[in-house]
């Protein structure tokens, strides 16, 4: 389901980065959401599905855009970080799930949607425009805005949701006794 979320958030129009090949999307938001909302196995996965989809040709990608070149253009980096950072940000959140506060998922979504994210994308940006990182991390700086808050977005959903779905909060807690 959250797979079909960033497809739906890949219907929002790409915005150009001036310099870059990249633009910036909504779909990173979905990647959040997932993380957040699903933990760190499921919501890994469903970035794995959401590649499978991008690997058959699907335009799921912002822009209405899909097919292997995705995975082998300058955005390659970013797409391909996107199971890692949703585990991540899944991990951090089921950990600290008993005492969730918004500014915490916060800061889990900056360290797996952002800053892992970007520690991907930007070299492999850089390898395949044959630039030096700096430059690339420089073009990377038009980012950090629209990030940041779609991380809080994504803080103040998980946490709402976490409130208000008894089911989530009892199976997070049952997963929890079980281990």
């Amino acid at each position: 389901m959250l797979a079909a979320v960033i497809g739906a958030l890949g219907m929002v129009p790409p915005i150009p980065v001036p310099g870059s090949p990249v633009p910036i999307t909504a779909q990173t938001l979905g990647v959040m959401l997932a993380g957040g909302l699903l933990g760190a196995r499921l919501g890994a996965l469903s970035l794995l599905v959401f590649i499978g989809l991008i690997m058959s040709g699907l335009p799921v990608l912002s822009g209405m855009r899909g097919g292997i070149d995705e995975l082998v253009g300058p955005s390659a980096g970013y797409i391909l970080s996107w199971p890692i950072a949703a585990f991540v940000i899944g991990y951090f959140v089921e950990k600290s799930w008993k005492s969730l506060k918004v500014w915490k998922v916060v800061l889990f979504n900056i360290i797996g949607g952002i800053i892992i994210v970007y520690a991907a994308g930007i070299p492999v940006m850089a390898f395949v425009l044959d630039l030096s990182i700096g430059q690339t991390a420089i073009s990377a700086l038009a980012f950090i805005p629209g990030d940041l808050i779609k991380a809080g977005t994504a803080a103040f959903i998980v946490v709402a949701m976490k409130r208000s779905n008894p089911v989530l909060t009892k199976k997070k807690t049952e997963k929890k006794l079980a281990a």
